[in-house]
């Protein structure tokens, strides 16, 4: 029996949140108090430390109003992050927006004042109108840490809504957003912040390997988002989770993607099946890159897309 889409992409999230809750620490996908960065003249980071399920949050402060970019994993640490936002912003007027709607990146927008403007491309409006229940229990199901955290959490509904790109100005400062899905998710957006040339790159662009994390993942179109980050000339690079870096992240992905791509193509057109196309591509490429893990994803999309 075939799996409808809704269905495999619930067992697709189930099974990555499962791997990530498995790396978590004892005290639970917290963001970190009091470990705000600046990063550029207008940019803040509150980084991950490398916590599974904790996202790098940006904090992109004007002289009208301040954005903020991601807000953890339910309430409390959405608290924590608009605490942190007030000690370097001090503005009442605040955007917030996400680059993704996966619950450590969305479910603490309630914390936020009434008065928060919620900035959403079409596409996460969309995402979250199809999978967002989904999505939701998967992460409360998994431990009672997450279902502490996620408890009466709901998706913010959207102030601003855009199809491909809005521009915000906060006063001395302007921010492009961009829908640049479906590569991670349908609704992955990423935000360039104009003369600082900062980039928060979402899962689009980072240190670990792609993850596939939705039905509507699509290979071909990851090569595609790639060249319009390339194309915004980032100095510098704040991924969804990881380190910070540079435009070698964009290069990186973009090598390992066609790497990925042509081997699926070439195994396919030889008469291999996906299980044996996952195997050898997993075996070719080990020995440069660590998380092996996460190849079938990709191997499994290029083998689907490949002629």
């Amino acid at each position: 029996m075939q799996l409808t889409q809704k269905v495999f992409g619930f067992l697709l999230l189930s099974a990555f949140t499962v791997a990530v809750l498995a790396q978590q620490p004892a005290r639970g996908p917290m963001i970190r108090e009091g470990a705000t960065v600046k990063v550029s003249e207008h940019v803040y980071v509150i980084p991950d430390e490398g916590v599974p399920g904790v996202p790098n949050v940006g904090i992109i402060v004007g002289k009208k109003a301040t954005l903020v970019i991601d807000t953890g994993l339910g309430k409390d640490n959405g608290a924590i992050v608009l605490r942190e936002t007030q000690k370097v912003s001090g503005k009442t007027d605040i955007y917030l927006a996400t680059t993704h709607v996966h619950p450590e990146h969305d479910l603490g927008a309630h914390a936020f004042p009434a008065t928060t403007k919620m900035i959403r491309s079409q596409a996460q409006v969309s995402e979250i109108a199809e999978f967002g229940q989904q999505t939701a229990d998967a992460f409360r199901k998994r431990s009672p840490v997450m279902q502490q955290l996620l408890e009466g959490a709901e998706f913010r509904k959207a102030d601003i809504t855009f199809d491909k790109e809005h521009v915000l100005d906060l006063g001395g400062v302007k921010v492009r957003i961009l829908a640049v899905g479906p590569n991670h998710t349908p609704g992955d957006t990423v935000f360039i912040v104009e003369k600082e040339n900062v980039l928060f790159s979402g899962d689009v662009a980072m240190k670990g390997l792609p993850a596939f994390a939705s039905p509507k993942s699509s290979l071909s179109h990851w090569l595609v988002s790639l060249n319009a980050l390339d194309a915004l000339k980032p100095t510098l690079v704040v991924p969804s989770h990881g380190p910070q870096g540079d435009a070698s992240f964009i290069a990186n992905y973009r090598r390992y993607l066609t790497q990925v791509r042509d081997r699926a193509v070439a195994l396919k057109a030889e008469g291999k099946t996906l299980e044996q196309a996952t195997q050898a591509i997993a075996t070719e490429l080990k020995d440069q890159y660590a998380d092996a893990g996460r190849m079938s994803g990709a191997v499994r999309t290029a083998y689907a897309e490949a002629p």
